[in-house]
């Protein structure tokens, strides 16, 4: 019984992610980088999905708790994509998608898929598999993100600038030629004017002034061991219930300062891999 008890407790890590994707993730756009001819899309800020013919899980596994209505239609088939709402709502789709059990607000979201993975040929192909099935199966809560091809340097950095004057995040580029890619890859970039970054929360700033009874910044680890104040960027709501220690936050910043550390960092969001 006690070697039982061993064997499925050192397995529980296993079986709780059991069905964790391998999903593409994007890497970082270099100035030097090439990408004429690959395709440009708008990147969401909603959160990662992943429907694997049978059900919505997270980008770590954790099966969504839909509402019936939501899912009813998908295809049998895998997509990839986000669960979005509009620009600058990440906070309330972030709530919506947690809740542990199915409600109405999953009526303001839709599935956005940039892919379908296990298809054959390049990304158009691809999204046509899905673009021909919703032909026959119209599903109003299922959106394809449109793709636009890159014609030359000039023409990408236009593209991103129009998305981030509609307060967009920023834009993805990929080639289009490429197979889905189970992991991280240099097929597919992001791209942003700022840089941007994930710390731990390890502890809090008191605040001064008008925040003298909340929260003024963050106190947060980097990969690196390197340890930053993050206060820009709170709202009041968030300086009265800011994230709890050990939570992973993404933050934005200009640059590195002479001591290497980000420069101006800005707080954006809680990490939306939802485990």
């Amino acid at each position: 019984m006690i070697i039982f008890r061993y064997i499925i407790i050192s397995l529980l890590p296993f079986l709780l992610f059991a069905n964790k994707p391998d999903l593409l993730l994007l890497k970082t756009y270099k100035d030097n980088v090439n990408v004429k001819g690959w395709l440009m899309s708008e990147k969401l800020d909603g959160v990662r999905a992943y429907w694997n013919g049978k059900k919505l899980i997270s980008r770590g596994g954790k099966e969504f708790k839909t509402p019936l209505w939501f899912v009813k239609g998908f295809p049998p088939f895998e997509i990839d994509g986000e669960l979005w709402s509009k620009r600058g709502d990440f906070d309330n789709i972030s709530g919506i998608v947690r809740t542990q059990t199915a409600h109405d607000g999953w009526q303001q979201l839709t599935y956005n898929i940039f892919e379908v993975p296990n298809q054959k040929a390049g990304l158009r192909n691809r999204l046509n598999v899905l673009k021909t099935y919703l032909k026959n199966n119209p599903n109003k809560y299922i959106k394809i993100i449109k793709q636009i091809t890159c014609k030359d340097k000039k023409h990408l950095k236009k593209f991103l600038k129009e998305v981030e004057n509609k307060n967009g995040e920023g834009i993805v580029v990929r080639n289009g030629k490429a197979p889905y890619i189970h992991k991280r890859t240099s097929q597919a970039l992001k791209i942003k004017s700022f840089d941007d970054a994930e710390c731990q929360v390890i502890a809090f700033n008191k605040g001064k002034g008008k925040y003298e009874n909340s929260v003024g910044s963050l106190v947060c680890k980097m990969d690196n061991g390197q340890i930053i104040n993050i206060g820009s960027g709170l709202s009041d709501k968030l300086r009265k219930n800011p994230p709890k220690i050990g939570i992973i936050i993404t933050f934005k910043y200009q640059g590195l300062n002479k001591n290497k550390k980000p420069r101006f960092p800005v707080f954006l969001r809680v990490r939306d891999e939802i485990k």
